[in-house]
């Protein structure tokens, strides 16, 4: 359907071409006109049937080297293979590194794709690798700068759209889309794109929780944090003890923020957005369903060990425990931390085997197992990647890596996946894929068909043009 200046025409079965061409001429359409009409025919035919309840999104931001995680070259010379041995694991042909013994044994649960490949060899593919769509701008220096007005919704943006116009007048217990443990280059002093909302308006950017952290080059994600640094508060949640209701209305914090959104603001369009973030604003304050989600002491001290304690896998175990509430797509962010370990391994390559590799593979096995337990797997669709991966060669005496978009892997479970199914083969030193190329494109398109929304659905921005949710790229069939 389309809303047309609050009139609702159904353009296969009422609205005349002629008519679209003039709303097209007139500038109110935010597509081009042939994949508007290609979107509302094909969205009229035929509905994805969801196959996954929710995602969880593991975003291993920085870009981990293929070459030491999913596809070892054992038999390349030492400047490419890397210090790591291979190990075999329970999908046939599938070596992975000694560093991740158990995913190895887990292996026949999860899908690997080792051929991911794009062309924006640069950390702002973070935006590409949450949206589906490519960057729309050159940053100067690589930094990474949000201006969500003009960036493309992320997935998760997309989903809590979808969710609250499918809800209508009523507020959905727990918001749809979720950010754990806080957003991506806060550690760095960056505001990194992609993970917002974007064109779709302020409303659908995702309840993002606020760890704090000691200093700016303090790693969380390598060390044991204690309960007091874990605490996924939320900006303005606080209990009704600590703030009546009679005060909500002037309380400082998150309402502040929307206060400040709304100054400036033309009086007719956007008013009405304003106050639906209001609305979920005052729901998120008064939650005890959210706040309850949020307090991980909840949790068995054993099932916290499982994971680790480190922030990346309470951030995981924080991800179920959303699911478990509500939430339809989490992101769980590894960020990295300017001239610290993190997945960026220019110089150093070493803190693989010391400190990323050993938690990942805890926290990640950790969490398939915990998801099976609470009979959550077979609904939930989890996704694992960075934005890119690493050079072939390594760049330094420790075997430092630099950026390579141009091959690198994802590790897909649950929502109907099959498990042990290898899908790519690169190069000699993993460098290029010579069998099939998986675009970013093709796994948004993927992840939104697995949640059963169909790629014509379109989707409005803040001015009521509409757009299909995705234009570019094809469901991994191999997967499912």
């Amino acid at each position: 359907m389309l809303n047309i200046l609050g009139r609702t025409q159904t353009v296969c079965s009422g609205l005349s071409r002629r008519a679209l061409m003039q709303i097209g001429g007139a500038g109110l359409l935010g597509a081009s006109l042939p994949k508007l009409l290609a979107a509302e025919q094909a969205r009229s035919e035929s509905a994805a049937k969801p196959r996954a309840k929710a995602v969880i999104f593991l975003y291993l931001f920085g870009g981990p080297s293929q070459l030491d995680t999913f596809d070892m070259k054992p038999e390349a010379p030492s400047i490419i293979r890397g210090p790591h041995q291979a190990i075999a694991s329970r999908t046939p042909g599938l070596q992975v590194c000694e560093k991740l013994p158990q995913i190895a044994q887990i292996s026949d649960q999860v899908a690997v794709i080792r051929t991911m490949t794009h062309n924006h060899n640069d950390h702002n593919a973070c935006h590409l690798i949450q949206t589906g769509h490519p960057w729309p701008r050159v940053a100067a220096n690589g930094q990474d700068v949000n201006t969500s007005e003009k960036d493309w919704p992320s997935m998760g943006s997309v989903v809590e759209y979808l969710d609250q116009r499918a809800a209508g007048k009523e507020l959905r217990p727990f918001p749809s889309y979720c950010f754990l443990p806080f957003r991506i280059g806060r550690l760095q002093g960056y505001d990194r794109t992609g993970q917002y909302a974007g064109w779709l308006g302020r409303a659908y950017n995702g309840l993002a929780s606020d760890i704090r952290n000691r200093g700016k080059l303090d790693n969380p994600f390598l060390r044991e944090c204690t309960d007091e640094e874990l605490d996924f508060r939320v900006r303005g949640l606080v209990s009704e003890q600590e703030v009546s209701l009679d005060r909500l209305n002037r309380r400082a914090g998150l309402l502040e923020q929307f206060d400040q959104w709304r100054h400036g603001i033309d009086e007719a369009q956007r008013l009405q957005a304003y106050d639906g973030i209001r609305d979920q604003a005052l729901a998120i304050l008064t939650s005890d369903k959210i706040r309850t989600a949020l307090d991980i002491r909840r949790e068995d001290s054993k099932v916290r060990d499982r994971f680790g304690r480190h922030l990346f896998g309470q951030s995981a175990l924080m991800a179920r425990r959303m699911v478990e509430a509500g939430a339809r797509f989490v992101t769980v962010a590894w960020d990295s931390v300017a001239g610290t370990d993190g997945w960026d391994t220019h110089g150093d390559g070493t803190v693989l085997s010391k400190h990323l590799l050993p938690k990942f593979d805890q926290t990640y096995s950790a969490l398939i197992a915990d998801l099976k337990d609470h009979g959550l797997l077979d609904e939930t669709l989890v996704v694992c990647l960075g934005e890119m991966g690493r050079t072939p060669r390594t760049t330094s005496a420790t075997y430092g890596r630099d950026h390579w978009s141009f091959c690198f892997p994802a590790v897909i479970a649950g929502g109907g996946v099959r498990g042990g199914t290898l899908i790519g083969k690169s190069d000699k030193d993993a460098a290029y894929p010579i069998e099939r190329r998986v675009s970013p494109q093709d796994l948004s398109r993927t992840i939104f068909d697995a949640l059963g929304i169909s790629d014509h659905e379109l989707v409005y921005d803040t001015l009521g043009r509409p757009m299909p949710v995705m234009d570019d790229g094809q469901v991994i069939d191999e997967l499912f």
